[in-house]
């Protein structure tokens, strides 16, 4: 039974990250987007830890921008949205998945705050609204526009809630149900996880 729910995981993480997104379900900021790129990068193996994540977040991204918010499919600020989230991706293969449950709940926080600074110092430099100073860029960290609520602090609370939350919510599912890996299995992951030795060159052969 463990095992079955072990090899459904990622499954799970890419369906709740896809409900999670639902407009209204949750405040504003409040998705597990964050943490399910910080764990793909611990859990998910080779290049699935990169198309599986990112291909749901453009598949859900277009399906809102068509049906629920009526605009263009695409927009090259996702683009910057992508490379965040590669970026945590990175940050979870680093960790590994052999980190203890309370440092990947740690980088769980982290990839949270990363996600935070990012992209409100991109709103900062971009929007003319804020004046392009000190004052400017704390302004977009905090209280953020004044035609525009919640606030940026606000937005941030959530988006350090919902990392935190479904970080632990994954990292621990993963850590409860692992012991249903094989020796194998988990020498297998563990390899992966190594950098390949380089290969050694043939012998030349005698003239």
């Amino acid at each position: 039974m463990k095992e079955k729910l072990h090899q459904l995981l990622p499954a799970v993480f890419l369906a709740l990250f896809a409900v999670s997104r639902w407009p209204g379900l949750f405040p504003p900021n409040f998705s597990a987007a964050t943490a399910l790129a910080f764990c793909a990068g611990v859990y998910f193996r080779g290049v699935a830890a990169w198309w599986l994540p990112l291909g749901v977040m453009a598949a859900t991204d277009v399906a809102l921008n068509v049906f629920y918010y009526h605009v263009a499919a695409f927009g090259s600020y996702l683009l910057l949205n992508y490379a965040i989230y590669a970026a945590l991706i990175a940050l979870g293969k680093w960790f590994g998945r052999r980190a203890a449950f309370w440092k990947l709940l740690g980088g769980g926080l982290l990839g949270a705050v990363i996600f935070y600074l990012v992209t409100n110092t991109l709103s900062w430099l971009q929007d003319p609204a804020y004046a392009k100073t000190i004052a400017g860029w704390l302004q977009a960290l905090t209280i953020g526009r004044p035609d525009w609520h919640p606030t940026t602090w606000e937005m941030f609370r959530n988006t350090l809630g919902s990392g935190g939350l479904f970080t632990a919510l994954f990292a621990g599912s993963a850590k409860l149900t692992e012991s249903a890996e094989s020796p194998a299995d988990k020498t297998a992951g563990a390899r992966d996880e190594e950098e390949p030795e380089a290969e050694t060159e043939p012998e030349e052969t005698n003239a």
